[in-house]
């Protein structure tokens, strides 16, 4: 039962914080941002958000970014699920290179 509990929590933090970064990015142009995954703690503490940033070299700057904004960034998640969660999770960043990854198999697999 937790294992739901804890993927509709993943799923609502996902959505949430999607729609955030992208209202952020929105000013920003020629720059895309998802979330590609939510992984939340089972005590609701701490929650590792996967992004995939386009252009990808540009990943490692702009996941910086979001890690030294994470507390506003918190602040805003909390305003948006305040009815839903009683606890908002301390948030992290990383990149999600799985795309990456695809492309170098595919370019591997043409040789």
């Amino acid at each position: 039962m937790e294992s739901t509990r804890l993927d509709k929590v993943n799923r609502l933090l996902e959505k949430e914080l999607a729609e955030i970064l992208r209202l952020e990015t929105a000013k920003t142009h020629g720059l895309m941002l998802s979330v590609s995954a939510v992984r939340t703690a089972p005590d609701l503490s701490f929650a590792k958000v996967f992004v995939s940033v386009f252009p990808s070299d540009q990943g490692p700057e702009i996941v910086k970014n979001l890690n030294k904004q994470v507390s506003g960034i918190r602040g805003a998640l909390g305003n948006r699920v305040r009815y839903q969660l009683r606890i908002i999770p301390e948030l992290r960043f990383d990149i999600d290179d799985s795309l990456d990854y695809l492309e170098r198999i595919d370019e591997l697999l043409k040789k």
